[in-house]
């Protein structure tokens, strides 16, 4: 559950109203394009992937690949993190040769997520595009990486931290913002 008091960015139906829009946008984007297929970074960018190609697939009327991707051990802070780190299955039930892959997260910081999980997926296969989706882009980048898709983007203190919640996971959906650091 989120901190009573991190304040609510977005509340469910606002999440839910920000995933159709990218969905749209992907859309307008990409069309019937054949070689479509989705990647969510595990953890909450898996859950929003699936619902991002529930909708393309209602609105496409055809199947859109979907696949999981753990990029753990492709951290360049895994050094720095206390314990041992999960290590969940990368799954990908579709060749990615000639594919136009969409990475699929919860939210963009510096760039190192994106980066180490684009590390992870060319460790299984090279796409012909990667394009990234993410529902918050909070700023503060460290590495020249931007989504090509947002549902929402903030500027926050680096001492802050967004927070996205989702149903699947965390038993809401939403997104906060949570105390300094």
């Amino acid at each position: 559950m989120p901190d009573s008091h991190a304040p609510c960015l977005l509340d469910a139906r606002q999440v839910e109203i920000h995933l159709q829009r990218l969905c749209r946008e992907i859309v307008a984007a990409f069309g019937n394009n054949e070689s479509l297929a989705l990647l969510g970074i595990r953890t909450r960018g898996l859950h929003l992937a699936e619902r991002l190609s529930t909708m393309l697939q209602d609105i496409l009327r055809k199947e859109i690949p979907l696949g999981a991707l753990d990029i753990t051990l492709y951290r360049d802070d895994l050094s720095e993190l206390t314990g041992s780190p999960i290590v969940r299955p990368t799954e990908i039930p579709f060749t990615l040769k000639d594919r136009t892959v969409v990475l699929v997260d919860d939210v963009i910081f510096t760039g190192r997520t994106i980066r180490a999980a684009m590390d992870a997926l060319l460790d299984h296969g090279r796409p012909d595009r990667i394009w990234l989706a993410v529902l918050a882009d909070r700023g503060g980048r460290q590495l020249p990486i931007q989504p090509d898709f947002m549902g929402l983007k903030l500027d926050v203190p680096l001492d802050r931290r967004v927070s996205v919640k989702v149903q699947e996971v965390d038993g809401v959906d939403g997104v906060f913002l949570e105390g300094r650091s």
